[in-house]
């Protein structure tokens, strides 16, 4: 059984492996200089610890997150599952991966961008990527058998050979943003830029139907094996993760070329990747970090597709799962000619929203694992963690003028909606001791024997 989850393990890192996992660390390591190390683990927190974590709790409930989620309010569910989904499907996150693909694998090549170029691309590339998501079932083996150990071994030769060249090199001061104690904090909100953790929701469902195609049913032996999956993958992040901010840490651009950078809209991970793999392997620099950057991000195009499409048609019945798919990659299409720097800048708002959300979802299924939590605990800590998402993001984006968020505790580590969340589960706890609790334990167990009821009622 330990094949399957090593599949299903490379099948996770793959998907999860994409455009932002590519980009946002060698940035990270190049702003935090010589705070790298606690920068990178607070990234590495969020970037690869959230996601293990909420790939592990999907299991803890029988029907996964939607299950749990009904449990809080059934509307609640269906807006918060699909605000998900489409931010990690054609709103962001796949047009993402064909345009970070585009810059980084066939721009290098042409001189300069162009928009016939990137029509082009984008439908060869969605074309590709619509041909692997049309049959999932046979999404594991594609991905996990070949795509994976493929980009794997590429990774490795571009972080060998870049270790080689920089080890020498002393990493500069850090920007503003990592100095004075923060670089912590400003890793684990740069963090999010991954999407992973919401990703976790939904790819969730992905492992879980891909341990169970291999005969594993249900109870411990599901959450094992998930569990070992979830954990091959996070530690090939992990070590990713790691190599490629040391090197984005120790490249030192100057002043002068971060400033054209900045003038010409170029992100400045993909001209660190693009710089270190010219400087390792000269011309073939740039073909062999087309093939990272191409299975990298058609790896995780294919993954969400194949989610995204999946849970629309469990949700909509009305739908199918075909033409579906079909849509969502002729969208993605449309949005990844708008180019990356535009969709990272719309992306953002919506992740300080829907990540404390998350976070918090995740943390409240884990501790009913546990204990058995007053439903209204769970409601009021999550309405006041969205309340506060809301408003924190408007204020920062300019859209309303909140000067009092500027003074709520944890504000200046982006940790504002954590006392909001702790505060609505104790006032919950305390209104709602003798109602219905939630126990994900007693719920599975109950599964497990083939009875309906999935809550306990009365105290503890």
């Amino acid at each position: 059984m330990f094949r399957t989850s090593l599949t299903v393990g490379f099948m996770l890192f793959a998907i999860f492996f994409g455009a932002g996992n590519l980009i946002f660390p060698p940035q990270l390591g190049a702003e935090s200089g010589a705070a790298y190390a606690p920068a990178m683990l607070g990234f590495l927190l969020t970037g690869v610890g959230l996601p293990l974590l909420g790939i592990v709790v999907g299991a803890l409930a029988p029907g996964g997150y939607a299950d749990a989620l009904r449990r809080i309010h059934p509307a609640f569910s269906l807006v918060f599952l699909t605000a998900i989904y489409l931010a990690i499907g054609p709103l962001f996150a796949i047009p993402r991966t064909g345009a970070t693909a585009y810059q980084m694998a066939l721009v290098p090549f042409l001189g300069s961008a162009g928009g016939l170029s990137l029509l082009l691309w984008t439908l060869g590339y969605f074309g590709l990527a619509l041909w692997l998501s049309l049959n999932p079932s046979r999404m594991v083996d594609r991905i996990g058998e070949w795509l994976t150990p493929a980009l794997l071994l590429s990774l490795l030769a571009l972080i060998v050979r870049a270790f080689m060249l920089l080890s020498g090199q002393a990493p500069a001061a850090p920007a503003a943003a990592y100095a004075g104690g923060q670089a912590f904090f400003a890793g684990f909100t740069a963090g999010y830029q991954t999407l992973d953790a919401l990703a976790a929701v939904a790819f969730s469902v992905v492992v879980l139907g891909a341990i169970q195609s291999k005969g594993v049913a249900s109870g411990p032996a599901l959450l094992r094996q998930t569990a070992t999956a979830g954990v091959i993958a996070a530690f090939f992040l992990g070590l990713v993760y790691l190599a490629l901010g040391w090197t984005g840490a120790h490249m030192l651009p100057s002043s002068d070329t971060l400033a054209a950078l900045q003038a010409s809209g170029t992100y400045l991970g993909t001209y660190l990747l693009t710089t270190i793999a010219n400087d390792a392997f000269g011309p073939f620099g740039r073909t062999l970090l087309g093939v990272i950057v191409t299975l990298a991000c058609l790896t995780t195009t294919v993954g969400l597709l194949v989610a995204v499409g999946e849970y629309l048609v469990a949700t909509f019945p009305r739908l199918k799962y075909r033409p579906t798919v079909i849509g969502l990659t002729l969208f993605s299409l449309l949005i990844a000619n708008q180019g990356l720097n535009a969709i990272i800048s719309v992306s953002v708002p919506a992740l300080v929203i829907l990540y404390p959300i998350t976070i918090c979802v995740i943390l409240l299924m884990l501790l009913a694992r546990f204990v058995p939590t007053p439903r209204l605990g769970w409601q009021l800590a999550v309405a006041a963690v969205t309340g506060i998402s809301l408003l924190s993001s408007a204020h920062s984006n300019g859209w309303l003028a909140l000067p009092w968020v500027e003074a709520l505790p944890l504000r200046a580590q982006s940790l504002e909606w954590l006392p909001f969340m702790l505060g609505g589960l104790a006032l919950g706890w305390g209104l709602g001791g003798r109602g219905e609790r939630i126990s994900l334990a007693a719920a599975a167990a109950e599964h497990s024997h083939g009875v309906a009821g999935r809550t306990t009622g009365g105290p503890a």
